[in-house]
């Protein structure tokens, strides 16, 4: 597809994304995959070009430019390796985002930098067992004691949570005030009483470590509470937008690496004498998953465009996500039959991207 009017800094930015996702990442990404996770060199090395602090603004320590280099930026990383763009995505979206948004000058003093230097990794604390979605349905308590907030609680599918720093953990503080009674907190993963569980043995997108966490009496200052107290699920809320960009950029960069797996697969595969591209069914698939592709491009651009304007986008960011989402599904499906028998294997031309497809339809909410 051709550019889309993009600004020089954009494509740089882009062009620099794809050259560090051939070279340092794809290479490494089914043993990543196999390992269950992402090398740490590696993430330093995001850190140093930027790509993690790319909702931060300068003066913050990040890299920020607008949401399109960042929707593009994820796209590339996320074709050199799926649970990459998701450690990249989360990180900027959920956890530099609240901080940024509701933080103190304290607090963004405090972690920002550190947040979009690779530093610290950060990840975001508020599913649960019994409350997904339902997100007012909380049973994590915190209690103000003695200048401290001590909270109580279980967390569910934390991505980033082994790996990372900080945690922005949401919790009940005044229970009979329902929805307004939730608040979120700044707290630092080694603090005594935040315990990650285990790691979960995910279908795909294995690398990017997804846990379930335990907060056992887990003691922060009072001066961790993160914008107001019962705003939480407001803060929570807050993140949709940029998040829901990320995630539907991070879908279309997978689906884009299937595609162009099976479109080298199609021309230098031959049956009946012939490239199976030149096969009217393989032709035609193949058109109706470019098509796919770059209509979840344009729907992501417009959401990234709108948001970099400061302008309302929940709906167009929501219809990007669902979109892309669903589409990567598609996409590797159809990869995988153009991969024929090779196609269910373990490698990434086939199943491996499948796999790591399925994982966008639920991050950032699902359908």
């Amino acid at each position: 597809m051709q550019d889309i009017e993009y600004t020089e800094e954009q494509v740089m930015i882009r062009d620099m994304a794809r050259d560090f996702a051939r070279g340092e990442i794809a290479p490494y990404a089914q043993a990543w995959e196999k390992a269950g996770w992402i090398d740490d060199a590696l993430v330093a090395k995001m850190g140093e070009l930027g790509l993690l602090g790319m909702v931060v603004p300068e003066e913050w320590g990040g890299t920020y430019v607008d949401y399109v280099a960042y929707a593009l930026a994820v796209e590339e990383i996320s074709a050199g390796d799926g649970a990459t763009g998701a450690l990249m995505s989360i990180h900027n979206s959920v956890g530099c985002g609240p901080i940024l948004n509701y933080g103190s000058d304290e607090q963004k003093q405090t972690w920002l930098a550190d947040l979009a230097s690779g530093q610290a990794i950060g990840c975001f604390c508020l599913t649960e067992p019994q409350a997904g979605s339902e997100a007012h349905n909380l049973r994590t308590r915190a209690e103000l004691r003695d200048g401290q907030w001590v909270i109580n609680g279980a967390k569910q599918f934390v991505s980033n949570g082994k790996r990372a720093k900080l945690a922005i953990v949401f919790a009940v503080t005044d229970p009979d005030l329902g929805k307004k009674g939730i608040s979120a907190f700044l707290v630092p993963t080694a603090t005594p009483g935040f315990v990650v569980d285990r790691t979960e043995h995910k279908m795909g997108i294995r690398a990017s470590d997804t846990c379930a966490v335990t907060l056992d009496q887990c003691t922060v200052p009072e001066a961790n509470l993160l914008g107001e107290r019962g705003k939480g699920l407001a803060i929570a809320l807050s993140n949709l937008e940029g998040g829901r960009i990320g995630i539907a950029a991070q879908a279309l960069g997978i689906a884009r690496a299937a595609f162009e797996a099976a479109l080298v697969y199609a021309r230098d595969r031959v049956q009946f004498n012939k490239a199976i591209i030149e096969h009217q069914a393989v032709a035609n698939l193949l058109a109706d998953m470019q098509t796919q592709l770059n209509a979840a491009r344009l729907l992501i651009l417009h959401a990234a465009r709108l948001r970099s304007a400061g302008k309302p986008c929940l709906s167009e960011a929501s219809q990007a996500k669902l979109f892309a989402s669903e589409m990567a599904e598609k996409v590797c499906s159809s990869a995988m039959q153009i991969h024929g028998g090779v196609g269910g294997l373990g490698g990434l031309p086939g199943g491996g991207y499948y796999r790591g497809a399925g994982g966008t339809q639920n991050f950032e909410g699902g359908r």
